[in-house]
């Protein structure tokens, strides 16, 4: 039997006693593998619409498959300033929504009031929607305050420098840190080799300054990576919201480990195939 989805509440609580839930960004737009992923063990799946090409009928039906298969679902929206975009996302039954690209603490609060109902936030309320199937409107909009799962990308050098501040916006579940991003706008990407700069002192400091404001105020630490070699670090720094990815990369690696294996067979056979250019590194 399948184990009872866990309300936003008890998965949050989770989260704060620091038991991990692993997760995969999605920037396909496919709700078959929407769906399918779901089955595939992962707590949490993101629905990537700031960088993929899902429209809002995608996304609902993407939605719709990663309920069936009991993850949890969440959409990285387009930033603080986008009320349609995190209106449609909790609207068409998205668990929470995660929202990049924040620079200052005004910036936080208005990307929470566009999360949350009055008279906490500004969230417009309509019925019948998706998100409201099960509990009904007062069921759904009278707990979705405390049940959603809201959280603000750390990804630029302005964030760091105001994290203190950032962190101490009411109704903030998880910092999620975005090493890439927060790289290239360090200036990391110009003064270091690839991936060294992943290492280096100065991002170090930053990941250092996220981690002392975000226990300082019990705020959930969350990280994208890329695989799963740094998870046992990130694990020990306090981390407990990862993803280890995105479904195209999972595509990638999975493809490069048969066509690692075909070149291998063929070169032993003596008819030596070789593969066309990749897209990964």
């Amino acid at each position: 039997m399948p184990e009872p989805a866990l309300s936003g509440s008890e998965f949050k609580k989770q989260l704060h006693q620091g038991i991990p839930k692993m997760g995969l960004f999605l920037n396909s737009h496919s709700p078959t593998v929407a769906e399918q992923l779901a089955h595939s063990g992962y707590d949490w799946l993101l629905v990537d619409t700031q960088h993929g090409p899902m429209d809002h009928e995608k996304l609902s039906a993407m939605l719709s498959g990663i309920a069936n298969g009991g993850a949890k679902s969440l959409v990285r929206v387009g930033g603080y300033d986008d009320r349609p975009g995190i209106q449609q996302a909790l609207d068409l039954g998205a668990d929470g929504v995660l929202i990049p690209y924040i620079n200052t603490a005004e910036e936080a609060r208005q990307a929470i009031s566009c999360t949350k109902y009055p008279t906490v936030g500004t969230r417009s309320v309509y019925f019948p929607q998706r998100s409201m199937n099960k509990a009904g409107l007062l069921g759904y909009a009278g707990n979705f305050n405390k049940e959603g799962i809201i959280a603000l990308q750390v990804e630029t050098a302005s964030c760091i420098e105001n994290i203190a501040e950032i962190a101490a916006v009411p109704g903030v579940d998880i910092l999620f840190l975005g090493q890439n991003d927060l790289c290239m706008s360090m200036g990391l990407y110009n003064k270091y080799e690839f991936p060294h700069m992943y290492t280096s002192p100065e991002l170090d400091a930053a990941t250092k300054k996220l981690i002392e404001h975000a226990r300082k105020n019990n705020v959930i630490l969350g990280l994208f990576l890329f695989g799963t070699p740094r998870v046992g670090e990130f694990l020990d720094k306090g981390f407990s919201f990862f993803s280890v990815g995105n479904d195209l990369h999972h595509l990638l690696t999975q493809v490069g480990a048969y066509v690692n294996d075909i070149e291998k067979v063929s070169q032993e056979k003596g008819k030596p195939w070789k593969r066309r250019p990749t897209a990964l590194f």
